[in-house]
């Protein structure tokens, strides 16, 4: 072999030792590079529980005077005077109208003066029939005497029966020319004024609306009422009875009206116009901030549902199908399921079903996790004054990643 036969053959073999070399030491790289596994995302826990807890569904409400008493005159006759405040508050008794009592005042006196007449002319045929009676004995007078005299002592006495009967209709219509207020309560505007001819029993004068105590009236539709009846039977719903139902009433600002009121009469049947149940509460209103005709809604308040099972409310997740939780299954490994979230107690969601007494429900860290990966779950204390001051977060664990639960549907608020 020549010289430079020998120098190429050492210069290739030099060339692929250091190929060699680099790719050792490039598997070398490769393998010291290699990421390390995740670790397993640590997620907060609650246990559900399930407890007693009240049921209080809520309905849209309507005030009503407990007496809406309509105002007309009992005789026909010339408008005098209106005597009341329009709108304001009258007694039982105060006089509200003046019709002019000259009329019926001299149909007053006169139907006294028959009443006069008529006993005058009774005393005479009393007289005379105790004056024919004894002569008849001694054949001094015909039994057609007596029989006359009798006659007209009975016509006397039905003459005087008359005339008091007309004297009570004319002392009515006499009293009844000052129209007086029969309740006490708010008083509508008058319909008429001073010189109008009122006719008796057809012209509404005027309203006066009794306000202490109020009615409020709400409709339950029956797709409630038939959704009751199934959570007696299924979630053990107590009801006390519609006579031990009570009302919590909510102004329209969302303050609480200080007086509870009593439900004190419901239909018998449904309304075939809106298909619901009306239902009728007496509300005290001694201060007269309930209005007739003003909505409000109204809380049931007396029904407890027992097994109740309670979630915090950043548990329950907005999926594609509906409300879902995430539940921490065997071995530690993520479920998810879809639930039936029910309503709100207090901050916390009432799961009708999806979710089982004992199972721990994810609160946190949802964008660490997915369906049947494993986590490592942390129990968090919740309780209502934690969730309250922090809105929804407990306060001995902050999120560190900053989760927020979306707003739950309106449909289900």
């Amino acid at each position: 072999m020549s010289f430079m036969g020998i120098y190429l053959f050492r210069s290739f073999a030099l060339l692929m030792t250091s190929a060699a070399i680099a790719a050792v030491l490039g598997c070398k790289d490769d393998v010291g590079s290699a990421p390390s596994p995740p670790p397993t995302p640590q997620v907060e826990v609650v246990t559900a529980v399930a407890r007693t807890v009240p049921d209080e569904p809520e309905f849209i409400g309507q005030a009503e005077a407990s007496r809406p008493v309509e105002i007309r005159s009992q005789v026909t006759g010339l408008l005098k005077a209106v005597l009341f405040s329009e709108g304001r508050e009258v007694k039982k008794g105060a006089k509200l109208y003046q019709i002019d009592p000259v009329p019926f005042e001299a149909a007053y006196k006169s139907a006294q003066a028959r009443i006069a007449e008529a006993e005058a002319r009774l005393v005479q045929a009393k007289q005379d029939l105790a004056r024919v009676k004894p002569l008849l004995a001694e054949q001094a007078v015909s039994q057609k005497d007596v029989d006359d005299a009798i006659a007209e002592d009975l016509a006397a006495k039905a003459a005087v029966q008359r005339a008091q009967a007309d004297f009570i209709k004319a002392k009515f219509d006499f009293d009844n020319t000052t129209i007086v207020a029969p309740i006490t309560g708010l008083i509508e505007r008058s319909r008429y004024y001073e010189g109008r001819l009122v006719s008796a029993q057809t012209d509404l004068l005027t309203i006066i609306h009794r306000i202490h105590p109020m009615y409020v009236v709400v409709n339950v539709p029956e797709t409630f009422l038939l959704k009751r009846r199934q959570d007696a039977i299924a979630v053990g719903l107590q009801h006390p009875g519609l006579t031990q139902l009570k009302g919590m009433v909510i102004l329209a600002d969302g303050s609480i009206y200080p007086h509870e009121g009593v439900l004190d009469f419901t239909d018998v049947g449904l309304r075939t116009e809106t298909g619901s149940r009306r239902a009728r509460f007496v509300v005290p209103n001694p201060d007269g901030v309930l209005l007739p005709g003003q909505f409000v809604r109204v809380r049931f308040k007396g029904t407890v549902k027992d097994h109740a099972l309670l979630v915090p409310q950043r548990a329950v997740q907005q999926g594609p199908q509906g409300p879902i939780v995430f539940i921490v299954g065997e071995d530690d490994k993520v479920e998810i399921r879809p639930v039936k979230a029910s309503s709100w107690q207090e901050q916390q969601w009432i799961i009708e079903s999806g979710v089982r007494s004992g199972e721990r429900v994810i609160v946190s860290g949802f964008h660490t996790i997915r369906p049947g990966a494993p986590v490592h779950p942390i129990p968090v204390a919740v309780s209502p004054d934690n969730l309250e001051q922090n809105n929804g977060t407990p306060n001995d664990v902050a999120d560190p990643a900053g989760d927020r639960t979306p707003e739950a549907p309106k449909d289900q608020q």
